[in-house]
């Protein structure tokens, strides 16, 4: 398996706790449905129940097929069941219909013996211990007693009618081909529990071996949240804290080489130093038995930059300043650090809350350059000595003769601030080269000629960061912090205009949306 970890029992509790009622359902939906046709089929022969013991059946019939289908109805996806009241509705769905057997068995054989002959009574009980062995999830031991106790009903009854009833009694002894009849349903009963009791075996081992593989480390991996170039992202859960977190894998085959690999793990080592507000929180990182390296950070509730900008258009000036000058927070302690992004886009920013904060920034993927599988993505990453995004790299970064330092970081921050004022880069194209060349060679066109509203300080402010010279443009994240700061728009969006946004455009009523995190989470 690519991923193993210890088991932990209360995790794997849980899940069988979900398991068993989902199977629960189909086994006694099944069983309402077998029964209820039955009980159909019977009504149409009313007139030939002549004796107290065919009233008996008729009318147990009928309350083990509304017993089945009351179960059935009752275990809808909305009701919480704790595991314990589970058990009791298992032994209702299953020794109902056992006690229903039981006396359909002793009618069979009694009836068959006054007419002269033996009919055998395993079809039914076979069926009734390969629902149970195949839907309900058990310990092994546990499914071998109770698929015990069901094979063994068979047989017991059959031993039974043989001592009460003296007709049936003299076929088994005078009757050659009826002979050893007690013996070969012993047999086929004992046949029967030991296959389905391995068959529970099988299948728990299987369960467990999946669940195993969905565990990494010391977190449970829920459900994916996102794919890109190089790995996948998952939602999670440390197992022991129960607080929800992203992890982003990353495959030896993607990563290229070990190299790769172990500048990943050295700069996500350098990213979980940084402490600011703005930056997003490193848990953990590690490799798993397969060499997959993986980090663990805070789980983000909200949109990327990409997203807001695709699904709701340009942003005000000032929405712009007060999210660019979070990205600066973030980025100037970064680079006190000496750490460079080198990958700074929308979709690496995100737009989240914390606390009673909406519109919290948290800037993403420190470092973490992606190779270029696709020469007709513009928006995909290229690794190698020219790192970033062709979209929104600098142009030092595009001509890959001078190394990345903080002034390509604020140029390609000035790209995301013109993208969020205009809902365009300012160089667009279907060839990644093209546009690395016009990032070092072309005019920027204005923002204001492409947004007529666009600020013309908070437009100087831009058009600084994407100097060709990065010389030109503002030397620290810290200078370009102070410039926006000074904008006329700054202060303008304030935590009332972005609680108004998110409960009307982005996310639903704070709370409902933790319940709704938290639950995916499975805490």
């Amino acid at each position: 398996m690519p991923w193993r970890s210890s088991r932990v029992a209360p995790e794997l509790s849980r899940e069988t706790n979900d398991l068993l009622r989902q199977r629960l359902r189909i086994a006694s939906l099944l069983l309402f449905a077998g029964f209820f046709a039955f009980f159909i089929k019977g009504l149409f022969h009313l007139d030939q129940l002549s004796t107290q013991l065919d009233l008996v059946i008729f009318w147990s019939h009928f309350a083990v097929t509304v017993i089945t289908g009351m179960i059935g109805m009752r275990l809808c996806t909305n009701c919480a069941f704790v595991l314990g009241h589970l058990r009791v509705v298992e032994l209702v769905t299953f020794g109902a219909p056992a006690l229903f057997f039981l006396l359909l068995s002793y009618f069979v054989l009694t009836t068959a013996a006054t007419k002269g002959y033996v009919l055998s009574i395993s079809h039914f009980w076979m069926m009734l211990i390969f629902t149970y062995a195949l839907f309900v999830p058990n310990k092994t031991r546990r499914a071998a007693i109770v698929i015990g106790i069901m094979a063994a009903l068979p047989v017991l009854v059959v031993v039974g009618t043989y001592w009460t009833f003296p007709v049936f009694a003299t076929l088994l002894q005078t009757v050659p081909e009826f002979n050893g009849h007690i013996g070969r349903i012993f047999m086929l009963m004992t046949l029967t529990a030991v296959t389905a009791t391995w068959g529970v075996h099988t299948m728990g081992n299987l369960r467990r071996e999946a669940f195993e593989a969905r565990q990494l480390g010391q977190y449970r991996l829920k459900e994916k949240i996102g794919e890109g170039d190089m790995g996948e992202v998952y939602l999670a859960e440390h197992l022991l804290l129960k607080r929800p977190c992203a992890i982003k894998l990353i495959r030896p085959e993607n990563a290229g080489d070990t190299r790769a690999l172990a500048r990943f793990e050295r700069e996500v080592r350098a990213t979980a130093k940084l402490t600011h507000w703005n930056t997003v929180e490193i848990y953990d990182y590690g490799r798993a038995d397969d060499g997959t390296f993986y980090y663990a950070m805070e789980y983000l509730p909200g949109l990327n930059l990409r997203q807001m900008v695709e699904n709701h258009g340009p942003l005000p000036a000032g929405r712009v300043i007060h999210l660019l000058l979070q990205i600066c927070d973030a980025l100037d302690e970064a680079h006190d650090q000496g750490l460079i992004h080198r990958d700074i886009k929308p979709a690496n920013i995100f737009a989240t809350h914390r606390g009673n904060i909406v519109d919290v920034v948290k800037l993403l993927d420190f470092g973490l350059a992606k190779p270029l599988t696709s020469a007709t993505d513009a928006s995909l990453t290229v690794e190698g000595s020219i790192t970033g995004s062709p979209l929104f790299m600098s142009p030092e970064q595009a001509l890959g003769d001078t190394e990345a330092d903080a002034r390509s970081d604020i140029y390609s921050l000035g790209v995301v601030a013109y993208y969020l004022l205009t809902g365009e880069p300012p160089f667009n194209s279907s060839q990644p080269l093209k546009v690395m060349m016009s990032h070092a060679r072309d005019d920027v066109e204005p923002p204001s000629n492409i947004q007529l509203d666009v600020p013309a300080d908070l437009e100087r402010v831009v058009l600084r960061c994407l100097e060709k010279d990065r010389d030109h443009r503002y030397p620290t994240a810290d200078a370009l912090h102070q410039a926006l700061a000074a904008c006329e728009d700054a202060g303008t969006w304030n935590r009332e205009a972005a609680s108004d946004w998110w409960l009307n455009f982005g996310c639903p009523k704070k709370k409902a949306f933790d319940e709704k995190v938290l639950a995916a989470a499975g805490t």
